[in-house]
């Protein structure tokens, strides 16, 4: 089965992927949106997922890997809800920011513009590729 591409958001003053990156992995909690839950369900062991500080530095910093498929959130009783576990891979040489992502043509229909505000969403393996592409090159 092909491998699927995703991206979560986290506000850097929360969890920011410096600290990920310290940990080496960790659950995503607190998605209480259906949406994003079923996004996360979604998610199959080997994915790749672009991690993307939102409200402050809004940019795709870092690319993770999930590494446990989705289970009940720990975080809360309620069983609607469920977590999977990431483990950071590597830091993009420079973050890819969200002006640059809203210029780009080859970006124009990405989740991240069309529904802003959704914490995980689906992208696709071109809009990954473009997002590493961009992030490669020298600040």
């Amino acid at each position: 089965m092909p491998k699927q591409y995703w991206l979560v958001k986290q506000e850097p003053t929360k969890y920011p992927w410096s600290q990920l990156v310290k940990d080496k992995k960790t659950y995503w909690d607190g998605v209480r949106n259906y949406q994003a839950r079923n996004n996360l369900q979604a998610m199959k062991k080997g994915d790749l997922v672009l991690y993307y500080h939102s409200v402050v530095g809004t940019e795709v910093v870092g690319v993770c890997e999930v590494v446990r498929e989705s289970y009940q959130d720990p975080t809360t009783d309620d069983e609607r809800w469920v977590v999977v576990d990431l483990a950071a891979k590597k830091a993009l040489k420079r973050p890819v920011t969200l002006a640059e992502i809203k210029e780009d043509d080859a970006l124009a229909d990405m989740a991240l513009v069309k529904q802003s505000r959704l914490s995980v969403m689906p992208v696709t393996k071109a809009e990954f590729d473009r997002i590493l592409k961009l992030g490669s090159k020298a600040a």
